[in-house]
């Protein structure tokens, strides 16, 4: 199989500076790689850095040591040293991201929010608007809704909207942290056909899920990212 990612001894540390400049030691010599068609989930109890590494692979935290290399083409980036303009064009043609909040322009509507992200990624603007409506649709976010600004929504139909705006595109690799937090069982059901989707396309997937049911489902394999910390201290 083919890699889409790699990580190889990624540290990160925080700096307390009103505790003395104290260290927050957050993931230690993390190391494993991600091929196509894989959802690789990140396990290990709250507090052990999950988030903060799909951070670090999104290029949204900087990582003290380590690489983090996302295939681009037939060649690596190294996230871990590459320039924020290159980051910023590995989001829009290689990496998606669903986060846990959804920001946006205030006054967008919601399915601008998400038409746009398919545009911003390469896709033809009919082509956007049309995949937008499907993904609001099989999301379960009523047609009225559509043309008013998430903020107004409810925070499970906002994660509904974020959702649809992190998989519209057809991007290689795609980044899930707590996608379903916030939904009921049907909604969960329609996130995992939509992994499901992806990994039969050859997306490489990373994410974090804490409900079970969904995290059996999708998961090829698990990584607790504690053994890593583990093994540094050994």
């Amino acid at each position: 199989m083919t890699a889409r990612v790699k990580l190889e001894q990624v540290s990160k540390a925080f700096t307390l500076h009103l505790r003395g400049g104290m260290q927050l030691d957050v993931v230690q010599d993390v190391t494993f790689d991600v091929d196509a068609h894989e959802c690789v989930v990140l396990g290990g109890p709250s507090g052990a850095g999950k988030s903060s590494l799909l951070k670090i692979i999104y290029g949204n935290y900087r990582c003290d040591a380590g690489h983090v290399l996302v295939r681009d083409g037939d060649a690596f980036t190294d996230i871990a040293e590459a320039e924020p303009r290159v980051v910023l064009s590995l989001r829009n043609r290689v990496m998606g991201y669903v986060s846990q909040f959804l920001r946006v322009i205030p006054r967008v509507g919601a399915l601008d929010v998400v038409a746009n992200a398919g545009r911003e990624s390469g896709l033809d603007a009919d082509i956007a608007k049309e995949r937008a409506r499907e993904l609001l649709a099989a999301l379960n976010v009523p047609e009225r809704m559509w043309n008013l600004p998430p903020a107004t929504f409810s925070g499970g139909e906002q994660q509904r909207v974020n959702i649809a705006r992190g998989f519209i595109a057809d991007l290689p690799v795609l980044l899930l942290d707590e996608p379903t937090a916030s939904l009921d069982a049907k909604n969960r059901a329609v996130v995992i056909d939509l992994i499901e989707q992806k990994k039969a396309q050859g997306t490489a997937i990373i994410g974090i899920f804490h409900d079970d049911d969904v995290r059996e489902r999708v998961a090829s394999r698990v990584i607790d990212i504690t053994r890593f910390k583990a093994t540094a201290a050994a």
